[in-house]
């Protein structure tokens, strides 16, 4: 095929996608179009279960063959282990985020108060292994998360993983931030 034929087929084709392209785009329109009149006119007004839940007895992303396992699963109160194991990420997350704002609040209570140098050095001491914990915690919750995503039936559901460095500097840099507000210069 020589280049002309190529680029003459090429054209060809865009036309013929843009057509497409602008029939769906006309077609979208004229969707929208109805419902907007049908809003309108209150043709959506006081439906049969209006407020109400969906019932759905079926989900319709579960796989076909699966569906009498996850229906036992879901009446004996088992959900399967990636679903079990987002539960744990977020409470981890959750509880991560109590430590860091306990140790805002105790840095806050510090800082407000004159200290000797004893006292200030219990602190650096507790701020340091504070930095070392939620390290170690923030290490337990990115392993969690590989462990989700290579579990997880699909990508979409995926979370993104941790960049530890990243998240400790956000860390320090809000406890050096809540030191500074309260440190007379």
């Amino acid at each position: 095929m020589s280049e002309k034929d190529l680029q003459e087929e090429i054209m060809l084709k865009a036309q013929q996608n843009r057509k497409l392209a602008r029939y769906m785009s006309s077609t979208r329109d004229l969707v929208e179009e109805q419902i907007r009149k049908a809003r309108e006119r209150g043709d959506f007004d006081n439906l049969a279960g209006a407020g109400k839940p969906l019932e759905l007895e079926e989900n319709p992303f579960e796989p076909a063959e699966m569906r009498m396992a996850y229906k036992i699963l879901k009446e004996n109160d088992f959900a399967p282990y990636w679903i079990e194991l987002g539960k744990e990420i977020d409470a981890a997350m959750d509880k991560l985020q109590q430590k860091i704002s306990y140790f805002k609040r105790y840095t806050e209570l510090f800082w407000t108060d004159r200290q000797n140098a004893r006292a200030l050095q219990r602190y650096l001491q507790k701020k340091e292994i504070f930095f070392i914990e939620i390290e170690a915690d923030l290490v337990k919750i990115d392993k969690k998360i590989l462990d989700f995503n290579l579990h997880c039936p699909t990508f979409r559901q995926g979370r993104s993983n941790l960049v530890i460095a990243k998240e400790m500097e956000k860390i320090i840099a809000e406890i050096e931030n809540t030191i500074a507000r309260y440190q007379k210069p």
